[in-house]
């Protein structure tokens, strides 16, 4: 029976430190690309303006070192290829900004619209006609919808970031390490029965 139970405390020690060393290998085969905007964008918050993003992967963050992220943050997806939460907030970033264009291409035309109105007679020039009051009802409605879909647009990259950065290997193989045992071995219980001994260090 000693036997029996000596032989399957060694065989348990002999796998555990294979298992952890699979799981920090794991850890080790994701990507590992930290993601900085420029310190403009970081400050962009709630109604902030709608402009292209700048990040950079480079440790200095040198001016140099950024480049766009394109109108729609499409040249971020290649590196948050793999996190969801990242892929989740970048999609709602790329909603906003299509709900922007459609937006401001709706000002325009009612502008557009209310212009060619006023100069719709040629002996004389008219600006409260139905279809100019029209027009202005939905340049209005458009200006008041923009408010809306800008408040939170640039919070959705900036989260997008965050996702990406917290999930790399950083951060997960800190509490890998915390979890993996600092010493492993063999002790013997009050009857004399083998055990496995397990050790953490506690930080």
């Amino acid at each position: 029976m000693k036997s029996a139970i000596f032989g399957s405390a060694r065989r348990f020690a002999f796998v555990l430190p294979f298992v952890f060393g699979s799981l920090a290998a794991h850890a080790q085969q994701a990507p590992t690309t930290i993601i900085r905007l420029s310190p403009e964008d970081r400050e962009r918050g709630l109604n902030g303006v709608q402009k292209n993003f700048f990040f950079t992967t480079g440790l200095q963050g040198k001016p140099s070192d950024y480049q766009s992220a394109g109108f729609f943050g499409q040249k971020l997806r290649p590196y948050l290829a793999g996190n969801e939460e990242a892929l989740d907030n970048l999609n709602r970033y790329r909603r906003q900004k299509w709900l922007f264009l459609a937006e401001r291409l709706t000002f325009v035309s009612a502008v557009g619209l209310y212009s060619q109105q006023v100069l719709a007679k040629t002996e004389y020039q008219q600006y409260h006609n139905n279809t100019q009051k029209v027009a202005v009802g939905v340049a209005a409605a458009s200006l008041l919808s923009n408010i809306f879909i800008s408040r939170h647009t640039n919070e959705h990259i900036q989260r997008a970031i965050e996702a990406h950065n917290a999930g790399l290997p950083a951060a997960r193989t800190g509490m890998l390490q915390q979890l993996r045992p600092s010493a492993l071995g063999l002790s013997a219980s009050q009857t004399g029965q083998p055990l496995l001994a397990l050790r953490w260090n506690l930080r």
